[in-house]
């Protein structure tokens, strides 16, 4: 996908003020509070500010826990020595790796601690221990989708996890290993919604995606019956949705399913994917040694069952049980 505009700001709204505004009489005031509260609860933790609910002083939820991920075993004795930039690395003791900090799930940045987690934060670690680094070592470093290219080709990072769609136009400047996911546009709704089903659903609906983004243009040009509604960030179309101001939100379905994985009792992604969106790892375009070793690391991850059980303490949890891992492709060195 071109673009995730996705940043953690507070609304400058509070959501119950346009509840109370627009729907004087409304017939589901209960599902509506209990969505409200939800929207709420989303939108102060996405701004990391939610400082303790449930149970009296518990700390706030923020992404996968860490009893629940997969624990990666470090490959001892592996040498690299085609690979400058696993040479490089070697000597500096650890990776450097880029990735996104704001896709709950997905890749997030809890801001309080500084810890990333979610599933392709997970992938960089597995592929970190395959590469004989351990994990806990990684300095993640987030790179925002239009630098991606830069940071790789200046060696800003080693490699780079995070939502980053493989296609020609790219690979003329980076490289990839992967797929590791085949993501793909999809819809977000609410847990109760029964007429939409798929983006066939869509007419006379209020969609809301990302300004500019690929899945705007695409809904724009393939569903043009839709009533679109844009916003800079994914974060304020799901408040909008769990306030009942929009029908669905639509974007790739992993920024979907994370969203859906922090309030699964009131959201749900639905229908198959009417895209695709294979995400690789980024490298160095001239390091295949790098490359190639990721794809023999992807592989053995994907075979002793990590990939699914990372997939499970992340995206899982939004109900949504493990796709099947796409088939790695190991395109030749141009």
């Amino acid at each position: 996908m071109s673009h995730h505009p996705m940043s953690h700001h507070p609304m400058s709204h509070h959501p119950m003020s346009h509840l109370i505004r627009r729907n004087p009489t409304s017939r589901r005031p209960a599902g509506r509070l209990r969505a409200c509260a939800a929207a709420l609860a989303l939108t102060l933790v996405l701004a990391g500010a939610l400082a303790g609910c449930g149970k009296s002083g518990s700390p706030p939820v923020k992404g996968p826990q860490p009893e629940d991920l997969p624990v990666y075993q470090v490959a001892t004795g592996f040498r690299l020595p085609d690979s400058p930039t696993w040479t490089k690395a070697k000597k500096r003791g650890h990776l450097v790796v880029g990735a996104k900090e704001d896709q709950p799930y997905m890749g997030e940045k809890d801001p309080a601690s500084g810890r990333y987690s979610g599933f392709d934060i997970e992938i960089a670690k597995m592929m970190s221990a395959s590469l004989g680094f351990d994990p806990k070592t990684i300095e993640f470093k987030t790179i925002a989708s239009a630098n991606r290219e830069t940071a790789l080709q200046n060696g800003q990072i080693d490699y780079y996890v995070g939502t980053y769609t493989i296609n020609e136009n790219r690979k003329k400047q980076v490289g990839f290993a992967g797929p590791y996911f085949l993501a793909g546009q999809s819809l977000l709704v609410r847990k109760g919604e029964t007429e939409i089903e798929g983006p066939e659903d869509l007419d006379g609906k209020k969609v809301c995606s990302a300004a500019g983004s690929t899945p705007y243009q695409r809904l724009q040009k393939e569903f043009p019956r839709a009533v679109l509604v844009a916003y800079d960030t994914y974060s304020v179309c799901v408040d909008n949705l769990l306030t009942y101001q929009v029908d669905a939100v639509s974007t790739d379905d992993s920024i979907l399913l994370g969203y859906a994985a922090k309030v699964p009792e009131e959201l749900k992604v639905v229908g198959k994917p009417f895209s695709e969106e294979p995400y690789g790892i980024g490298v160095p375009r001239s390091d295949n040694a790098l490359r190639l070793a990721l794809d023999d690391a992807l592989a053995a991850n994907e075979k002793n069952g990590n990939w699914k059980k990372a997939y499970e303490a992340t995206l899982g949890l939004s109900g949504q049980p493990a796709p099947a891992p796409p088939a790695i492709d190991r395109y030749p060195a141009s």
